[in-house]
């Protein structure tokens, strides 16, 4: 099976090394294409054996094709690629706003979207996972085994993919924010090696994380078990409930808003503005 890229930036390089280490992928199974000859060829060192190409190239000789370009370079990659693809093949965006439609109006091949996220790097976090009508069985399969070298697969509806990706894609960058505010505390009041509180904050996420997938908990209920009634932890909690009040409601309109103008972007760039009226009339 060969597995392409278009876009080897960020989250491109990043899912390329990941299935590479991971050993979900041998170098000879992996076709990349990228704007910057530079990005390739750093690529090409890292994992000796890879197939350069331009897109077009890594587009034919494809039989999983991840598309990791921003959303509003789409339009231009599918009128460049189209030609080269068959009704065989599976195109999977990586880009949230791109919705299924826009793709499976403009290419003749099977047609996926997955969220991936910064965790996959220690292959670990979850990869959500939406499909498209023309996804068999046997594709999906296929898919959620190649992306469960890297993390946790995750099917949801393509409704959800904001909300969704707000906890798995983009909350690594909110929580580090959260505790790096907190770091900055610590060292400024107590003198604290920065290091040390460091780990300490990390190795807390990690054994949070796992209370909260493996352990049984719920967020309700870990609080209960931390803060015991008149103590430190709880009163502390009361101060962090009043301080944040609104916050994350705020979060979510913010990632929402953004969202919503990408895709009215990327509606009128595929020509389907009929679709998004019809979209906000149900």
């Amino acid at each position: 099976m060969k597995v392409g890229f278009i876009g080897t930036g960020s989250m491109g390089g990043l899912l390329i090394d990941a299935f590479l280490t991971s050993g979900a992928l041998a170098p000879c199974d992996v076709l990349a294409s990228n704007r910057s000859q530079g990005r390739l060829l750093a690529l090409q060192e890292r994992h000796p054996g890879i197939t350069l190409g331009a897109n077009k190239e890594t587009a034919a000789g494809s039989d999983i094709l991840f598309l990791c370009v921003k959303p509003l370079e789409f339009k231009s990659l599918t009128d460049e690629i189209a030609s080269c693809l068959h009704s065989e093949q599976i195109i999977v965006s990586i880009t949230s706003p791109v919705q299924l439609h826009h793709l499976e109006g403009a290419l003749p091949s099977k047609i996926a979207k997955i969220i991936p996220s910064i965790t996959h790097n220690v292959k670990s976090g979850t990869t959500l996972c939406i499909f498209g009508e023309r996804i068999t069985k046997k594709d999906k399969l296929e898919l959620l085994s190649l992306l469960s070298h890297i993390g946790v697969p995750l099917e949801i509806p393509e409704a959800h993919t904001r909300i969704a990706s707000d906890f798995s894609s983009c909350g690594p960058a909110f929580i580090s924010h959260f505790l790096e505010r907190w770091i900055e505390a610590a060292v400024a009041t107590t003198g604290i090696d920065e290091a040390l509180i460091t780990r300490l904050a990390g190795e807390m996420l990690l054994g949070t994380g796992k209370l909260l997938t493996e352990g049984g908990f719920g967020p309700q209920e870990l609080q209960e078990r931390v803060a015991v009634p008149g103590g430190i932890t709880a009163e502390a909690l009361n101060h962090l409930r009043i301080s944040l009040e609104g916050v994350f409601e705020r979060l979510i309109t913010t990632t929402h808003d953004k969202y919503e103008e990408d895709v009215g972007k990327l509606d009128a760039l595929f020509g389907q503005n009929d679709i998004v009226r019809s979209r906000l009339d149900r």
